[in-house]
């Protein structure tokens, strides 16, 4: 797999992979865990998740622009490494819930949410900096030259597309294993406290903790049955105060614990990296500077008018990709609510005896799955074209990767019609819903369209960006696409807002016209994205 590729992709890779690993733990259970910790309802808890999941692709700005300055790379990349784990641990320590202090506990909450996006800022863009200027290596491209000749345009042949492709994979091998991660911890601390998994309950708990007298028959008679289920002894629950305390204390430590499994993949992560970092490229050796310290002219090879054009094509793709990630990343909020909601969990419960893998974050493992098992078949494919001189330039894949991305959401749409809206769950029967849940096959088939379309984008977007990035802008234009990424996580919120106010089909229409829109724009663009990537 990693043949004809730079030596220092395989540790690159790896180092983003136990980053990655301990990453996705979080992200898979973080909207749940703010939810149950905190009682917020789904479109607060979806402000804070798009403030902070914004922050980390603002923030990356902020870590290219200093690798950029002081050309060390390396550096910046560790420090992001230790602020991470910094992070993850202020989430990890054990607090009580219902927390006595709600300003002060969810301010602490946020502060490491803050600490974790600077870290990943300092880290994210910059080791994808690095990945791209392995291939921009001389050495290398007269590697390449030798072994498998010229293209088209008289220029070695073009490996990098597949490099982050394998790139891109690492990063979902640790993606895959991280929601069991989460949900097996999690799940073994209630079982060691005599409890079951339910995901109604802790909504229920903070309802009844918060006004009893609030609450409708439904939810009452909801909250004593499955009370009763959860109970491991079978014994009756008589005092609903101390049962939902104790539920909501047991259940939210468990969140905590499964945050301290983040530290340890960070630090697997950073061991790899200290390892391997010797071999990476090292732009600030061969930097060449003026007396004042800036870059000096020998160093930029471009023109001027070439440089404006290619920042401007990197700007219209950015300009695109906002909304496949307003869209992609509903897996996180919206699309786990739903999984929550309206898919039948008991029909994928793991007993593994001391635990139990039950959740609907398990979800979130389908598509860094779908991303390992299809990335070879892809590549593939894509190589297959090549060797016929016949492979879709990038910015075509990504248009096409637009119009997948609109198709999964228009078979989310089509499954959605039947279902009754989120506000009509609170009046229904535990018997009720049950009956009108889903197959979890439903959200297998959504990610895997989903998948497909993020193999057409997300790594081919960072290739992208590194051939076309002016030499002294790499770490600034890696930047720059992770704030693109930003915009659209920023506007995440609105898919709590649809999720929570208007029928299920509507919310997902919303997401189908984003992406469809957005192809006809980026296919309108090739070929003016094509003579700039030359």
């Amino acid at each position: 797999m990693f043949k004809n590729h730079p030596k220092g992709l395989l540790s690159a890779s790896l180092t983003n992979m136990g980053e990655r690993f301990g990453f996705y733990i979080m992200m898979a259970i973080l909207t749940l865990f703010i939810s149950s910790k905190f009682g917020l309802s789904e479109t607060t808890t979806g402000v804070i998740y798009s403030i902070f999941y914004a922050s980390i692709y603002v923030l990356a700005l902020v870590g290219g622009l200093i690798a950029d300055k002081t050309r060390n790379y390396k550096r910046t990349i560790l420090w992001g490494l230790i602020l991470m784990a910094v992070g993850y641990f202020i989430l990890a320590v054990p607090t009580p819930t219902p927390v006595p202090s709600l300003p002060l506990y969810l301010a602490l909450t946020c502060v490491g949410l803050l600490v974790i996006a600077f870290g990943n800022g300092l880290f994210k863009g910059n080791l994808q900096a690095l990945v791209g200027q392995m291939y921009d290596n001389p050495e290398y491209k007269k590697h390449i030259a030798d072994k498998l000749g010229m293209d088209h345009n008289g220029k070695p042949k073009d490996t990098r597309d597949a490099g982050f492709q394998i790139f891109y994979m690492f990063i979902n091998i640790g993606g895959f294993f991280a929601p069991f991660i989460a949900i097996a911890v999690r799940n073994w601390w209630l079982k060691f406290n005599g409890f079951d998994y339910n995901a109604q309950l802790p909504e229920l708990c903070h309802q009844f903790l918060g006004n009893a007298g609030a609450m409708n028959a439904e939810q009452m008679a909801n909250l004593q049955t499955y009370s009763s289920q959860v109970m491991l002894n079978g014994s009756a629950v008589t005092d609903f105060t101390a049962f939902c305390n104790q539920y909501l204390e047991v259940f939210n430590r468990g969140y905590q614990y499964a945050f301290f499994a983040t530290i340890f993949a960070l630090l697997i992560s950073l061991v790899i990296y200290l390892k391997n970092k010797h071999i990476f490229p090292d732009p600030a050796a061969k930097r060449k500077k003026n007396k004042d310290g800036t870059i000096s002219k020998e160093e930029i090879t471009m023109a001027a008018s070439e440089i404006k054009q290619r920042i401007y094509a990197l700007f219209a793709v950015f300009g695109v990709v906002i909304f496949f990630w307003f869209s992609f990343h509903q897996n996180g909020y919206s699309l786990t609510y739903f999984a929550r909601d309206y898919i039948n969990l008991d029909a994928i419960n793991i007993n593994l005896g001391f635990t139990s893998i039950k959740g609907a974050e398990i979800f979130q493992a389908v598509n860094p799955f779908f991303v390992v098992v299809l990335t070879p078949l892809i590549m593939w494919i894509f190589g297959s074209l090549k060797r016929r001189d016949k492979e879709p330039s990038t910015p075509r894949k990504i248009g096409i990767g637009m119009g997948i991305a609109a198709l999964a959401y228009v078979f989310l749409l089509i499954v959605s019609m039947a279902l009754p809206d989120k506000s009509s769950l609170a009046t229904m029967s535990s018997g009720s819903l049950e009956a009108m849940k889903l197959t979890p096959w439903v959200m297998v088939g959504m990610y895997f369209i989903l998948t497909v379309a993020e193999l057409f984008i997300s790594p081919l977007g960072l290739s992208f960006v590194s051939k076309v990035a002016p030499p002294h802008l790499q770490g600034l234009m890696q930047g720059a696409w992770l704030a693109a990424t930003a915009v659209g996580n920023f506007l995440l919120f609105i898919g709590g807002i649809l999720y929570t106010s208007v029928p299920l089909w509507a919310c997902w229409m919303v997401f189908t016209i984003a992406c469809g829109l957005s192809m006809l724009i980026m296919l309108s663009m090739v070929k003016w994205l094509e003579r700039v990537a030359r």
